[in-house]
């Protein structure tokens, strides 16, 4: 019985440590032929001290990968970055060498960060265009003392120019430092409307810009219309003083006018709403009018062409019979 618990248990324990192993050899299958890869890209910089294999690649400061290869080719030196699996980085992005301080290692960041769009495929080239390094602190030296050099007296001081500039600053700033800090905070305002209101002022140059440009290509009528203009405003040069005395004789009127409405406001009230009801009965009577209009001038013809002037009569007969026609016409009328 004893013998038979034993022989069950090590039937547990193998069956255990051979499920174990085949995890453990799935896991390692899977981590060398099914893991995903991580995708490499390369980056061309025309220097890139301090940069080693296993240098880090960085997002907005966070490692996304490492270099594995720094080659100088010709007058650059190709750098090639690998990602890990599922870093998203945009097509376009840039390459910098970064140097947090002296001494500490630097790494390669890519920017900006994707925020949508087409995404930088493996094998990607980033080319010198797209990169920048870091300065080095020999050049920053370098450029200081050149600096200092170019201002000292062997150069713009040779003559006092330099002492004498800050002199007279000194001497015009002096008790101004309020007006002066006021002025700044005033610039910085403004500069911020600017910021706010950037839209608008673009819109303001492009609508400038098509108006500018509409004026260019009617350059002729352009120049037609200001020498046009350059006439009447020698007319008015020319007659200035007529045109002053009228507009003189103008205000008089409009004053007497005015004087005059005040004057007798009632009575002008009824006038125009007599005319306002004479006005509605040539509106309603329209077609009327319009046939007298139209048949008065014949028959203003036919009466002077009808006048004798020897005897100073009208020859003329009237038409008795029509007119009996179109009386028996009517019912009720003469039998």
């Amino acid at each position: 019985m004893f013998a038979r618990t034993r022989g069950r248990r090590r039937l547990v324990v193998a069956l255990a440590q051979g499920f174990v192993l085949v995890l453990v050899a799935t896991a390692v299958v899977w981590w060398i032929f099914l893991r995903p890869s991580p995708m490499r890209v390369a980056a061309y910089f025309t220097a890139a001290v301090g940069v080693y294999e296993g240098s880090d690649v960085r997002v907005l400061g966070v490692k996304v990968g490492r270099v594995v290869g720094v080659l100088p080719e010709g007058g650059s030196v190709r750098v090639d970055l690998e990602l890990d699996h599922g870093v998203e980085v945009p097509a376009d992005a840039r390459a910098v060498v970064v140097s947090p301080n002296i001494v500490a290692d630097r790494y390669v960041q890519l920017t900006p960060v994707y925020t949508g769009g087409e995404q930088i495929a493996p094998g990607a080239v980033i080319t010198s265009a797209r990169t920048a390094g870091t300065v080095e602190l020999d050049e920053l030296y370098t450029s200081l003392d050149a600096l200092l050099t170019a201002l000292g007296p062997n150069g713009a001081n040779r003559e006092g120019a330099l002492s004498d500039l800050l002199s007279t600053g000194a001497a015009n700033l002096d008790g101004t430092g309020a007006a002066l800090g006021e002025s700044i905070r005033q610039l910085a305002d403004a500069a911020k409307t600017l910021a706010g209101s950037r839209d608008d002022l673009f819109g303001t140059v492009d609508n400038l810009q098509s108006f500018t440009s509409m004026l260019a290509a009617n350059d002729e009528q352009v120049g037609r219309l200001a020498d046009q203009l350059a006439d009447v405003s020698g007319f008015f040069a020319a007659e200035r003083d007529d045109l002053g005395a009228a507009l003189g004789e103008l205000a008089t009127a409009l004053e007497q006018v005015r004087g005059f409405v005040h004057d007798n406001r009632d009575r002008v009230k009824s006038s125009v709403d007599d005319l306002a009801a004479l006005t509605g009965t040539l509106v309603r009577q329209q077609e009327s009018l319009t046939e007298v209009l139209e048949v008065m001038p014949v028959a203003l013809h036919n009466v002077v062409n009808a006048y004798d002037p020897a005897t100073g009569t009208l020859n003329a007969r009237a038409n008795l019979n029509e007119f009996v026609t179109d009386l028996l016409s009517v019912p009720g009328g003469a039998r």
